[in-house]
């Protein structure tokens, strides 16, 4: 079964891409390497031991995806493709609507022109807003976004249930997944962000290695336990492993129009300050670190209910926050 993985050569689009072959898929990468190095490409081959197909190309581009479509008898997508920094979208939220939600759009159109029938949406938890209660469940209402980027995946997310609804042929799910971190267990992929990283773990990493001063923490002065902004940390690999898990469940949905939405994260929350002393417990690494005012856009704690998922997908996370930091550690040693 040929599965479009759109943003394939991302972090998080690479690590699903060695999942789905592992689970006997055969993926399929389109890519315009904005934001990943073409060097991916050649470590997931070197991972799965098969070569990669690949279309380099952008999302926004009709004629890129009809080649994809053409080419290829793709029976579901995994839309990850998008811009993803949220101090970014509050300077430049023009570039954030036009690639995240446009190429979304031209997606679902292409899908429905193709007759291809199941899309599994990369969406984050950034749709919550500021939680009022936590932690997030599925029912937990979709507040108004503090970034441009939230905004797009609640934009996206609207589109995709609308069109589906519309539609007498498209099964789709919108993951709304929290902060993914880590790396494949050969280090041979991982985070890899072009210029300064807008990630907690990529910069943590790069400045324990010297490629950075000391980290960056925005704000101390948030109402949690050490002052320090709270986020749920979910291993990539669990990560990927969900998307399978959505892909094999859509797939077996007999009935469409169908549509469903789920948290994917930890489901538990840890402080900035929680993340730096789990990773010098991991690594033996001190961290240097400096106290900067708050960043706009950022909210104060989110972390996950995976209930929902768990019982419906059957998926769980199965690695530690600890076990993620160590190694996100050994990628960045990979690659100094």
């Amino acid at each position: 079964m040929n599965i479009l993985i759109t943003g394939g050569a991302g972090f998080i689009g690479s690590h699903t891409y060695v999942a789905l072959l592992a689970h006997g898929y055969t993926p399929i990468i389109v890519d315009n390497f904005s934001n990943s190095s073409e060097s991916v490409i050649t470590q997931l081959a070197d991972i799965t031991n098969t070569p990669v197909e690949i279309v380099r190309g952008d999302m926004n581009d009709s004629a890129i995806l009809d080649q994809v479509f053409t080419q290829y008898k793709i029976e579901g997508v995994i839309h990850f493709a998008a811009a993803k920094a949220v101090g970014e979208s509050v300077e430049n939220p023009l570039k954030y609507y036009r690639n995240n939600v446009g190429a979304t759009i031209l997606l679902l159109e292409k899908m429905q022109a193709y007759g291809v029938k199941n899309l599994v949406f990369s969406s984050s938890c950034t749709v919550y807003g500021q939680p009022e209660t936590l932690p997030v469940t599925e029912n937990s209402p979709v507040l108004k976004a503090l970034s441009p980027y939230g905004n797009t995946k609640q934009m996206c997310e609207e589109i995709i249930e609308e069109s589906t609804r519309a539609s007498q042929q498209l099964k789709s799910i919108s993951l709304r997944y929290f902060n993914p971190i880590g790396a494949h267990k050969s280090a041979k992929i991982g985070e890899l962000p072009l210029g300064p990283p807008a990630n907690l773990i990529p910069y943590l990493t790069q400045s324990v290695a010297g490629l950075r001063g000391p980290l960056q923490i925005w704000g101390t002065d948030y109402p949690t336990p050490d002052g320090t902004a709270i986020r749920d940390y979910i291993h990539v690999c669990d990560l990927a492993e969900a998307h399978v898990k959505a892909l094999a469940y859509l797939i077996k949905q007999n009935e469409a129009p169908f549509y469903d939405y789920f948290n994917i994260g930890s489901g538990e929350g840890s402080s900035v300050l929680q993340v730096i002393q789990a990773f010098e417990n991991a690594t033996g690494k001190k961290v240097h670190y400096e106290i900067r005012e708050r960043r706009a856009g950022d909210i104060t704690s989110v972390y996950a209910s995976t209930e929902k998922s768990n019982k419906v997908l059957d998926w769980k996370a199965e690695r530690s926050l600890e076990e993620s930091l160590k190694d996100a550690w050994a990628w960045q040693e990979a690659i100094l």
